[in-house]
């Protein structure tokens, strides 16, 4: 989990305040003869929390992807503008934990640092794993495996944090407990957040947008402007559940 992302050839650099922000400009991605992506135009705010649904095999994984840089587009261009001079700093975290068994957790943490071990501490802390750094990961459960990898994502102070279907293999009970978790350091802290699920409730909990992919395109861009915290069962909120899930039933919507 969390890689060094490999250089963005294919991404430019600009300077604006308050984060990340992205634009997507006639964004493609085709295997073989068949295109995943078709056409894709996309403005992402700096500092707002997206999530992408749609059905397996629509692109979203891969559109994180071509966004982080570990694969390039066949058409089009992915421009990011940070808050600073330098290049924008983006961490990507896996449905996988991606942790080194041979390393403690402490060092799981700080892999590819150095003189970072107070703070490494202060965000196993934050994550709810006070004294725990001397641990192996054998030792973890699933979800406190997962916490470390977000751990050391944040490590790094992205201005990007990328999220492909980080709770996907997470019980009912410790998901919920990681999208809070996700969702009040997020307030804490306020960075772009862009999450690949296939739970349409974690997208509409956790999110200021929510973009359904269907047939390689946006589908439906809704924005969520219901007070965080007062979400879960608002009757708003069921309602678009309800029809996102039609729209994603649609056989038509992967083709």
């Amino acid at each position: 989990m969390a890689p060094q992302l490999p250089s963005r050839d294919h991404v430019t650099h600009h300077q604006v305040p308050a984060g990340a922000r992205l634009s997507l400009n006639s964004v493609g991605r085709q295997y073989a003869d068949r295109w995943v992506l078709r056409n894709l135009d996309l403005e992402i705010d700096p500092g707002s929390f997206v999530s992408f649904l749609g059905p397996s095999g629509v692109g979203k994984s891969t559109l994180l992807r071509i966004i982080a840089g570990l694969e390039q587009p066949s058409a089009g261009t992915v421009t990011l503008h940070g808050s600073g001079p330098d290049p924008v700093t983006a961490r990507m975290m896996f449905q996988e934990d991606r942790l080194l068994p041979w390393l403690s957790i402490e060092d799981n943490v700080g892999l590819g640092t150095t003189g970072r071990k107070g703070e490494a501490r202060s965000l196993l802390r934050a994550v709810g794993l006070d004294g725990r750094g001397d641990a192996w990961p054998a030792e973890l459960s699933g979800g406190q495996k997962q916490r470390v990898a977000l751990a050391r994502a944040l490590l790094h102070h992205p201005e990007l944090l990328l999220l492909d279907e980080p709770f996907g293999s997470l019980d009912a009970i410790t998901r919920i407990n990681m999208q809070q978790l996700v969702e009040r350091l997020w307030m804490e802290q306020p960075r772009t957040v862009l999450l690949v699920t296939h739970d349409v409730e974690e997208a509409l909990v956790l999110s200021d947008r929510v973009l359904v992919l269907t047939s390689g395109a946006v589908g439906r861009d809704l924005r969520i402007d219901l007070p965080r915290g007062e979400r879960r069962g608002h009757p708003r909120l069921v309602a678009w559940k309800e029809e996102i899930l039609q729209d994603l039933l649609d056989p038509a919507a992967a083709s």
